[in-house]
């Protein structure tokens, strides 16, 4: 596990891209990920990247983890948990209050401390303004 680097773009747009094709992770492009790097992780074996993740800071108040991604093969070590993990302490240590997920993988979240809500029954509530299928 390591921060991510500009050299690790194009692997980690490999790992990224085989979620995006099964419909687990929304595209992203190239300049996207790019954007993501500087507070991004990749998980390392064999000397190759099998996962990676990235906090978005929005404010000193809110951030985001983006684009989590663990090769099929490599899942179920412990490998998302830690890269989560390198996301929420970058959120600690840039004193950011709060850190959120959209995800399909619920229980994964809040095995990882993730709830649904927040301290005095906050909630996080959506609305989609486009269709992003196309």
């Amino acid at each position: 596990m390591r921060p991510a680097n500009s050299s690790d773009l194009p692997e980690v747009s490999s790992v990224v891209d085989q979620f995006v094709r099964t419909d687990r992770l929304l595209p992203r492009t190239i300049d996207e990920l790019e954007d993501l790097l500087p507070t991004g992780f990749v998980a390392i074996s064999d000397g190759a990247i099998v996962g990676f993740a990235a906090l978005e800071i929005y404010s000193p108040k809110l951030a985001e983890i983006r684009s989590l991604a663990v090769m099929e093969h490599m899942q179920g070590r412990g490998i998302g948990r830690k890269l989560v993990e390198e996301c929420v302490q970058l959120a600690e240590a840039r004193d950011v209050c709060e850190v959120m997920v959209v995800t399909s993988s619920d229980d994964f979240f809040v095995s990882c401390g993730f709830d649904f809500t927040l301290p005095g029954e906050k909630k996080a509530l959506f609305i989609q303004t486009r269709d992003t299928d196309g």
